[in-house]
């Protein structure tokens, strides 16, 4: 997520351009991912939010999920974590600021993430990445922003290792499926139990409990920010021109092995193959561990439509906006499953016929709120309402 506004340096009026909104509509598109992936564990109480009779269109719906949004929105925000935080270290020494003062800065708002995660969790939503986001800020910080490019090559190793076992755990699946005799073993999916309270009371005192376990599960995603990292180095997104060649293959294969993988365990999710419990399993693990490519993949996308894109049109614009003011969309969502989908709430997701058309269609709707109201901030010049307060509590005061 983008919270800074500090000086950006710059290289000329098309880079000037480009370097503003690759990045921009990428968190701005990425929302809309976790949007479809957050609303769906709310509306069934469980992660990842499943279906597990689908009849129909469900099915179909629940195919689609698992092969593009679940386990596969975290990444995107996790890349670009990582390059925002290399923008953020860029800006503070363009404007001057000395090593110890862009590492204050950067530790000092960190800090402040973690802040606003648990503050978030309390209140909104167990499901909670800012105080991950913070964690893994202040170590790549202190251990990873001023070492050397050859130094930050061990994050391409690491993915050359995690494709390599994304491919064994892919031929054991296969090999686990073909010799198996089917089944009817359903994906496994852990139940929330804030998302299920009676109450709001009930349901923060769980989110209580739920937040610190859910922030340790998401703090190996710093292998996937240190690649975001990697990418800023280079000006990836800023000068998309220059990288076309390596968007399209990333787009290509990031998001060809994520599909891949992902695909038994959305064939399963879908009711369109039987398998047994240890098939199952494997399944599983292959769809969580190919999920990690879709985060470049999708970046890369992002990357390309911004080549060709103006930010002078209105949807570019739009989303551009929304990626300037992309923790304050992030929270608004949270926000709004509070007030829409919560069983002590309005509970929308159980007043019609099916709860996951339903809950598409209000995460669609909820993003499209999102955008517009980021759009008419952007024509008043005005920031996000929690980007206000994070750059308060991490620079002080206009002086």
């Amino acid at each position: 997520m983008s919270t800074d506004t500090a000086p950006r340096t710059t290289r000329g009026p098309v880079l000037r351009a480009e370097r503003a909104l690759a990045p921009d509509l990428a968190r701005g598109a990425m929302l809309l991912i976790i949007a479809l992936a957050n609303v769906a564990g709310v509306v069934f109480a469980g992660e990842p939010g499943l279906d597990t009779t689908p009849e129909g269109v469900d099915r179909g719906l629940n195919f689609l999920l698992f092969e593009l949004v679940h386990a596969r929105g975290y990444p995107v925000f996790a890349v670009m974590f990582g390059y925002g935080l290399v923008q953020l270290a860029r800006r503070q020494d363009a404007s001057g600021a000395p090593p110890n003062r862009v590492r204050s800065v950067l530790l000092r708002r960190n800090s402040w993430l973690v802040v606003f995660g648990f503050v978030h969790a309390a209140l909104l939503y167990y499901g909670d990445f800012l105080g991950a986001y913070g964690i893994v800020g202040i170590v790549m910080t202190l251990v990873l922003l001023r070492r050397s490019d050859r130094f930050h090559r061990i994050a391409l190793v690491l993915w050359a290792l995690a494709a390599l076992e994304m491919l064994v755990i892919g031929a054991l699946v296969v090999s686990r499926i073909l010799s198996g005799s089917g089944g009817s073993a359903p994906l496994s999916s852990s139940h929330v139990d804030s998302l299920a309270a009676p109450d709001y009371l009930a349901a923060m005192l769980d989110r209580l409990g739920e937040w610190p376990a859910h922030t340790l599960t998401v703090l190996p995603f710093i292998m996937i920010a240190w690649l975001g990292m990697w990418a800023a180095r280079r000006r990836i997104l800023e000068e998309p021109a220059r990288h076309r060649s390596l968007l399209r293959w990333t787009a290509v294969l990031g998001l060809g092995a994520a599909i891949a993988g992902g695909l038994p365990a959305a064939l399963v999710s879908a009711g369109w193959l039987h398998v047994d419990e240890s098939a199952a399993g494997l399944s599983a693990l292959l769809h969580g561990v190919s999920g990690m490519f879709a985060g470049p993949g999708y970046v890369a996308v992002f990357g390309l439509i911004a080549v060709r894109a103006s930010r002078s049109g209105p949807v570019v614009g739009a989303l551009s906006a929304l990626g300037q003011r992309s923790l304050s969309g992030y929270l608004f969502q949270s926000v709004a499953w509070l007030i829409l989908l919560a069983p002590f709430s309005l509970a929308l997701g159980d007043r019609f016929g099916s709860p996951t058309v339903t809950g598409l269609i209000i995460a669609v709707a909820v993003w499209l709120s999102t955008v517009l109201i980021a759009q008419q901030l952007d024509k008043r010049k005005q920031p996000g309402p929690a980007e206000i307060v994070l750059r308060r509590l991490t620079y002080g005061p206009r002086t």
